[in-house]
């Protein structure tokens, strides 16, 4: 099984109201949703999407189910989500299509088709490439079909949108350290084009900065001196309680004096709670920097 399974979970834009939960019932597409991603790779119907994309770790059959996917992805007739899914399952799977897919709707994101399909509870913004980062990091099938170059090219890609679309508060912890060692010269100019976007006083339909911290603290994992540089950076032009809040995962997860000295930082700057946490990551027994 993969390392990380992120359910998928969506909030549809209705034209009647604020949205519907994919989690249930959906009405069944002639395009072939149905038999492709609503049935399990044993031949019961499933409502649970996550059911059959996950399955496909353990189960090579899901490969006779790519061409159909692949034709539903592209087919321009088809419902936008089921084409979103098909996407994702795609991706999920390791396949060049779907990567191949990600890299253009990264390349005009308001203008893939899907856009819209999956809306964020919190800021009412486009979730769509929050779900196909989560596809993305998944690193197994990619190796084993021999796609992980285009995986990486992928990843790039959607990490370059990260001033601009919304990500879920995933980018923390969303991919592994290797996939983040070959992306720190494109996380630090996104974050670099974000800070500037904030110093400006652009505005922003989510929580910008709290996303670079985020982003940030993903890398401390590889560079700790990097992640602390990099969150500085943003909480010189903007250090609400929120974004603070996320930054204290940087103490956790930096090896090095760095780590202890952006804690000490956070301790004079932060409420109550981030203070809390501040402690709590200094005082843990396997702090890198706490004797063994």
């Amino acid at each position: 099984m993969p390392g990380l399974a992120v359910p998928l979970v969506l909030v549809l834009r209705t034209s009647g109201s604020a949205g519907n939960e994919l989690s249930g019932n959906r009405s069944q597409s002639m395009h072939g949703y149905q038999e492709l991603l609503g049935t399990d790779f044993d031949g019961r119907p499933t409502d649970d999407i996550d059911d059959v994309i996950y399955d496909a770790f353990e189960s090579p059959r899901h490969r006779t189910r790519v061409p159909g996917l692949v034709a539903l992805m592209n087919d321009p007739g088809a419902p936008e989500i089921d084409r979103f899914l098909a996407c994702v399952a795609l991706t999920t799977w390791g396949e060049a299509a779907g990567y191949e897919t990600v890299i253009r709707a990264a390349a005009d994101p308001r203008r893939t088709p899907w856009y819209d399909c999956s809306i964020d509870r919190k800021f009412s913004v486009d979730s769509t490439f929050a779900q196909l980062a989560a596809a993305v990091a998944e690193r197994d099938l990619a190796r084993e079909k021999g796609t992980e170059t285009l995986r990486l090219d992928a990843a790039r890609a959607l990490v370059r949108l990260a001033d601009g679309e919304y990500f879920e508060d995933r980018l923390d912890e969303l991919f592994d350290r290797a996939t983040l060692q070959a992306l720190l010269d494109d996380v630090k100019d996104v974050i670099g084009r974000g800070v500037r976007s904030l110093a400006a006083g652009e505005k922003c339909s989510f929580d910008l900065p709290t996303q670079l911290v985020d982003l940030a603290a993903g890398v401390s994992t590889v560079d700790g001196e990097l992640a602390v540089e990099l969150a500085m950076g943003v909480l010189d032009v903007n250090s609400s309680s929120r974004t603070l809040n996320h930054a204290v995962s940087i103490v956790f997860r930096a090896r090095g004096p760095e780590g202890r000295q952006f804690g000490e930082y956070l301790l004079t700057v932060g409420n109550e709670r981030v203070c809390a946490e501040v402690r709590e990551a200094l005082g843990r027994a396997d702090h890198p920097l706490m004797p063994q």
